[in-house]
């Protein structure tokens, strides 16, 4: 059985909408560590890649010293979109944990399906729906507030 670290995730999610961001977090783990957790920052940082999970990837090869985080699993509060899928595969991480699905914009079971693709670099093993509805609320409770 492995640790969740999910409740960070969402704690980083929470972090982003206090920020104006799109509440999503991202958690890298290797065993019972933490290595890693960001939330969204694209407003803030004016780049279209500020996506929690390219946030984490990057932080966690910082402070691991790697460009690959074999050994090192991911948590984001919603299922990644094609382009930090494609990061996944080419960090080469080991698991994927999400939580929400994503319909919409989402790049695992939904829309381009990046680890189906016969050219994926990586596949990691795909676990979803870990407090799916606590991501989902954080999402819905965000947005209403915009309307």
């Amino acid at each position: 059985m492995f640790r969740s670290f999910m409740p960070l995730a969402l704690d980083a999610a929470r972090a982003a909408a206090a920020r104006g961001e799109v509440p999503v977090g991202a958690v890298i783990s290797r065993g019972d560590e933490a290595i890693a957790v960001e939330g969204n920052r694209m407003r803030e940082q004016g780049d279209p890649t500020g996506h929690a999970e390219m946030l984490a990837i990057r932080a966690a090869c910082a402070a691991l010293g790697v460009s690959r985080l074999s050994g090192c699993a991911i948590w984001v509060t919603l299922e990644p979109c094609a382009m930090c899928a494609g990061a996944i595969a080419h960090a080469r991480l080991d698991r994927l944990h999400f939580g929400a699905a994503d319909p919409k914009s989402g790049g695992v079971l939904h829309g381009a399906r990046v680890f189906s693709h016969p050219q994926a670099h990586h596949r990691p093993e795909i676990h979803d729906g870990i407090d799916a509805e606590a991501s989902a609320s954080l999402l819905r409770d965000f947005f209403e507030g915009r309307r």
